[in-house]
Formats: C-alpha cells, structure tokens, sequence
C-alpha cells in the first residue's frame, strides 16, 4: 500500500520522521467500520461549487474538493455494504443557543447553519441499519457512544472519512488510535477548505496516528478481507 507524500511537505521534515522512526504502517484487521463524519450540505454545499460561492450557501462549506471526496467515499461505501460491515454516520446536530460555547465563540458562523446544511449528502446518505452519531464537538468519540457501537459490531479498524481532515477528522482518528483502534484514512475521501492544512494535517497523523492511502488503495484492501473472510 502506497503511504501519504505531499509536494508540501519539505525534504528536511520526511527526513527528520524517517529518521526518529515514525510512520510505519499498521495495516486493517478482519472486520473494518467505516465512519462518514460530517458530510453534510453544510460543508459540501448543495452542488459542486468553488469555494468563493460555495460559502455564500453556507459559511462552513469547502467548495468543490468536498464533491471530489464524496464520490471516493461512495466506492468505499459500496465495498463496506456488500461486505455487510458496519457504516456509522457521525454527524454536526443543528446548533441551539445553549451550544455557543467555546466554538460558537471562535468560529460565529457555525451557528447560523440554514436547516438545509444539516441534511446527509443523497449520493452517499445513510440507510436502515446504518448507525447515526449526532454529536456537539469536533471527535466523534466525544459525549457520544461510538466506542460502544463499535465494541457492539465487533470492529477492531476503522476508515475515516469526511470533513475537516484538520478538525472533526483529525479529533476522531487521533481518539480512536487511543483506544488502540487500527486506523485508515484515504488522502482523497477527506476535505478541508485549504490544501496546505489538508496536506500538513494528513502526512501527521500518517506518521503517529493512522495509515493515510488513497481511496484505491483501501478499495483494494478491503476486497482482499473481504475475499478472506
């Protein structure tokens, strides 16, 4: 399996972590969960948009790279249905008053979200039997039973998928390594509203936390356990 590379990312930094050790791979166990965070129109828009007109919709939205993601989340979402693997939807509840607190205070915007912004993306929206985990901060481990539906499905690795691969992404793959989970994240089924921060974000948590691949990659993987089962 290819490992993440960024033309972003500088020489001296790949070094420095080669050289301390970090960033090897851990690989997938037998029955993988998918999580699908926080795609919603809030952050993908109602189509595909550039980002300048994208936020005119709804300030939290990443403009066209969310699109992108969605049709790469949507192979891998077919490949966890037909294996009949778990798929849990983590997704931002509407905001209340009482909900302001610390990020309401840091980022406004967040809770004037038009009703519409919370609704699933249709291309890849949940299904009976799909668990649903609205949650009020950026993990999805956080004030959430998560960990208890995955001990319930019996997971033992998760893909992470969705939006932002610097916030809402990066919390929940940084808990579920805590909890000692195998993590994967394809580069490209993840968006966030600037390449750097995306770029920077993943080539971390490739080198502490998770595998970072692409979306063919983990097709790939995944057909092999699936095969081997």
């Amino acid at each position: 399996m290819s490992r993440f590379t960024s033309d972003l990312i500088d020489p001296t930094t790949t070094e420095r972590y080669a050289a301390a050790g970090f960033g090897r791979p851990v690989g997938m166990g037998r029955k993988p969960a998918l999580l699908i965070i926080d795609v919603q129109y809030r952050t993908t828009g109602t189509t595909p948009m550039p980002f300048d007109k994208a936020i005119e919709e709804f300030p939290t939205s990443v403009g066209d790279v969310a699109w992108d993601a969605v049709g790469n989340i949507s192979r891998l979402l077919e490949v966890f249905r037909s294996n009949g693997w778990p798929v849990l939807y983590p997704h931002v509840a509407p905001k209340k008053g009482f909900d302001q607190g610390a990020l309401g205070a840091k980022v406004p915007g967040i809770m004037n979200i038009a009703e519409r912004g919370y609704d699933f993306v249709e291309e890849i929206a949940p299904v009976d039997g799909d668990v649903l985990l609205p949650k009020k901060h950026p993990s999805a481990f956080f004030g959430t039973p998560l960990a208890s539906y995955l001990i319930q499905t019996g997971a033992d690795s998760l893909v992470v998928t969705g939006c932002s691969t610097s916030g809402c992404v990066r919390s929940t793959v940084v808990d579920a390594f805590s909890y000692n989970y195998r993590v994967s994240v394809p580069s490209d089924a993840v968006y966030d509203r600037s390449r750097i921060i995306h770029d920077v974000n993943l080539f971390d948590m490739d080198q502490k936390y998770a595998d970072v691949s692409t979306t063919e990659d983990l097709v790939r993987t995944l057909n092999e356990i699936g095969e081997n089962r």
